[in-house]
């Protein structure tokens, strides 16, 4: 990354944030395993989902793929968002990387702002990708007066994940085991969510742990767009309260918690 010496003058805001928003980009593309689970594997999983189970109907009659496909777009959400930040954030910490930034010209907010808008940016193509996929391949229906539903619903709950990684990244004890901590704080709310298999006939635990975490009132607000014979408008309210007061609880640990530096005795010596 090209930063300007100290004694240069500093570019203006938006520029740094350009700056670093494009070399994160790169940074992604160039990491295949960061490409690969938060962009190829949704659109794995929604072809496999697709073609085993698209065709099949629920009881009002809407076809499955109406509903995998919300699924697979909270998926890429989580894990653009999340898990990304968690992960990188935390690594680049140890690395030396957030430290050696504070002793240069790029603002230490505009830095972070840029790392999570690259992670917005990504959960966005996953999204485009997922619907693109959706109804070229399975004739997934986009419900237009829901719309305005969806996107708001997405807008959200790329903020809660996006905030909530951050916070994740900030009480990380270290980068080495930031993979593990994402994953294994992830994957499992996964699928107590309904996200990758249905719920019906569950233990009452298991509905009763992923109704507390914001992944299932994310997944039942965006499914709830595009459901065909859903009335109204698409605004699940109550599943939006509770993925916005999720949002708050990250930025709040995410604001109180963060480091700029490793650890005494962990990472590189920067």
């Amino acid at each position: 990354m090209t930063l300007a010496p100290p004694s240069a003058q500093a570019p203006s805001a938006l520029r740094q944030i350009w700056h670093v928003f494009r070399y994160q980009n790169l940074v992604f593309i160039r990491n295949p395993f960061s490409a690969l689970f938060s962009l190829a594997f949704p659109v794995m999983f929604l072809l496999l989902f697709g073609m085993l189970f698209g065709r099949q109907t629920d009881e009002t009659g809407a076809a499955a793929i109406q509903f995998i496909v919300p699924s697979m777009i909270v998926f890429a959400v989580v894990a653009s968002t999340y898990m990304n930040l968690s992960i990188v954030v935390s690594m680049n910490r140890d690395d030396g990387i957030l430290k050696r930034v504070r002793g240069t010209p790029v603002s230490s907010l505009h830095y972070l702002s840029a790392r999570i808008l690259s992670a917005v940016w990504w959960a966005f193509v996953g999204v485009v990708i997922q619907v693109v996929v959706g109804v070229l391949v399975f004739d997934v229906e986009i419900i237009w007066r829901m719309f305005p539903a969806m996107l708001v619903t997405l807008v959200l709950g790329i903020a809660c994940f996006s905030a909530l990684g951050m916070a994740l990244a900030a009480v990380i004890p270290n980068g080495e085991a930031a993979p593990a901590i994402a994953n294994a704080t992830a994957l499992p709310l996964l699928f107590v969510s309904g996200v990758f298999i249905p719920l019906e006939g569950a233990p009452g635990w298991v509905t009763a742990i992923g109704s507390v975490f914001p992944i299932r009132h994310f997944w039942l607000g965006l499914v709830d767009t595009f459901n065909p014979f859903h009335d109204g408008s698409g605004f699940a309210w109550d599943h939006l309260a509770v993925v916005a007061a999720w949002t708050l609880v990250g930025v709040a640990i995410a604001v109180a918690k963060f480091r700029w530096e490793a650890r005494p005795g962990v990472g590189a010596k920067a």
